[in-house]
């Protein structure tokens, strides 16, 4: 199939390996990428939440901001390099590594977590958009109003998401200076709302609270991004060095990351408000001058639609992924109707949904996870993927295995999800507990670790598997080791 990956052309590739001829670009487009997805000033309340929940004074919610996300999105990074050695998104990736059957699982998941995170997204986007027209014209939100906000929301990310790669790219890089400066000058009239006296005496959280702390900022970071990494990472050239994919990565999302998650510390030292908000967005607006809250409004909506750009364009392939026979624009556009619909019902149908709708979605971070670590325990012993054993999901395919189904790699995936769930609570609040799994009471679940224990449960139950069935060697390749020790760096 021919494609047109150019600024302002439509993107007519789907999931299958991009060839080495059509390949451009570097690792720099990915660092606008990611750091682009990470601007949004609604990553204040993680930092709240480090001070006011987890008592840790401010030098260590800084640590902790910058072990979490620079080091969720090592793993993004680490996944990227996939991309560049197959060439195809990450779920159609992962086919060699589950089969064609046994990756509808984890492809799934995936689809329900962007799909859901999107909705999430619009909802608070419509929400502040409603707020700027309220401020500037006096208008008030009726149900009409509503809808209107939701569908230029969702028309603005399909405009960039349905073209395709290279306008995704260059998008997210200039939109990245307007909206990036609107987050400076916003954080530095929050700035002056910090209790200095407080921030500077608060006593230090024992090393447990670190550690939790950590597990709490890669849960909300890269770990959800860890299954789109390969998306974007697909047109890098082979050439490209893995590590610098890997540092572009960490370094586009840990930077805004930390700025952020540090600032949002500084603001809960002496005042807890932004933590406990179930509005994080009106919270944040009253902390600043009147006039203000337009330009402050404006950087969390631009926040908002620059990370979903890159979830809507994952999603679209993740749905083609699944089996379903569509080009990939029609892809997208299914996805931002489910998620018009979804905006519409959570805004005006639902009633006190919006806790219980993010519940669930942070309940399949468990089974995103465990995906993780199988994924990269293959990618251990891997170094490129046939492309057209990668499209080819029929009996007799390369990655057929047994049944459409690699069962050591789908039987880990299971084993760190159920595991991973003992150890889980979902919960909105005190009194409103979702789930509870039988280990609840013990420390990982108390400091939300569930999804570390899927991980490691899931990697080890792999690596045992694929030692027991003789899986344990490199994989097999048709090019001579030399292109494969290159296509390796």
């Amino acid at each position: 199939m021919s494609n047109d990956n150019k600024v302002g052309a439509v993107e007519t590739r789907g999931i299958e390996p991009v060839p080495d001829e059509e390949r451009r670009g570097g690792p720099l487009q990915l660092f606008w990428v990611w750091f682009a997805a990470n601007i949004s000033i609604l990553a204040l309340p993680l930092g709240a939440t480090l001070v006011a929940l987890r008592g840790l004074n401010i030098w260590q919610a800084v640590l902790v901001g910058a072990i979490g996300s620079f080091g969720s999105f090592a793993l993004v990074g680490l996944i990227s390099v996939a991309g560049k050695w197959g060439g195809a998104p990450s779920m159609t990736l992962s086919r060699a590594v589950f089969g064609p059957r046994g990756n509808h699982g984890p492809t799934l998941v995936s689809w329900l977590s962007r799909v859901g995170w999107e909705v999430v997204n619009t909802t608070t986007a419509a929400y502040a958009l409603l707020a700027i027209l309220h401020i500037a014209f006096g208008v008030g939100a009726g149900s009409v109003l509503t809808v209107v906000c939701l569908l230029a929301f969702v028309a603005l990310t399909l405009l960039v998401s349905g073209l395709g790669h290279a306008t995704l790219v260059w998008i997210q890089q200039r939109a990245t200076y307007v909206f990036g400066a609107l987050n400076v000058v916003v954080g530095g009239f929050l700035v002056a709302k910090v209790h200095w006296h407080a921030v500077l005496h608060a006593p230090a959280a024992p090393a447990s609270a670190v550690i939790a702390g950590i597990g709490v900022i890669a849960a909300g970071t890269g770990i959800g991004w860890a299954n789109a990494g390969a998306d974007m990472a697909r047109y890098q050239p082979r050439r490209v060095p893995g590590r610098r994919i890997v540092a572009a990565a960490a370094a586009g999302a840990g930077v805004p990351l930390v700025l952020l998650i540090s600032l949002g510390g500084l603001l809960s030292a002496g005042d807890h408000t932004l933590a406990a908000a179930s509005d994080p967005v009106a919270a944040i607006q009253a902390m600043l001058p009147s006039w203000m809250a337009i330009p402050y409004l404006l950087a969390a909506f631009g926040g908002l639609l620059l990370s979903n750009h890159l979830s809507v364009y994952s999603a679209g392939l993740t749905m083609i992924t699944l089996g379903i026979r569509l080009r990939r624009v029609v892809a997208v556009g299914i996805d931002v109707v489910l998620t018009l619909a979804g905006g519409v019902y959570l805004m005006l149908i639902a009633k006190n949904f919006y806790g219980p709708f993010i519940t669930f979605i942070s309940l399949l971070a468990v089974a995103i996870t465990s995906w993780v670590a199988v994924f990269l325990v293959d990618m251990w012993t891997r170094r490129e993927y046939d492309p057209d054993g990668l499209m080819d999901t029929t009996r007799g395919g390369v990655y057929w295995h047994r049944g459409g189904v690699a069962w050591p790699a789908f039987t880990a995936w299971v084993a760190g999800i159920v595991t991973g769930l003992l150890f889980t609570v979902a919960q909105t609040s005190d009194t409103d507990v979702w789930f509870a799994g039988p280990l609840s009471h013990t420390w990982p679940a108390r400091n939300g670790l569930g999804w570390l224990v899927a991980f490691a449960v899931a990697a080890l139950v792999y690596l045992g598997l694929r030692a027991a069935t003789g899986q344990g060697g490199a994989h097999r390749s048709g090019r001579p080791a030399r292109e494969m020790s290159r296509v390796a760096s």
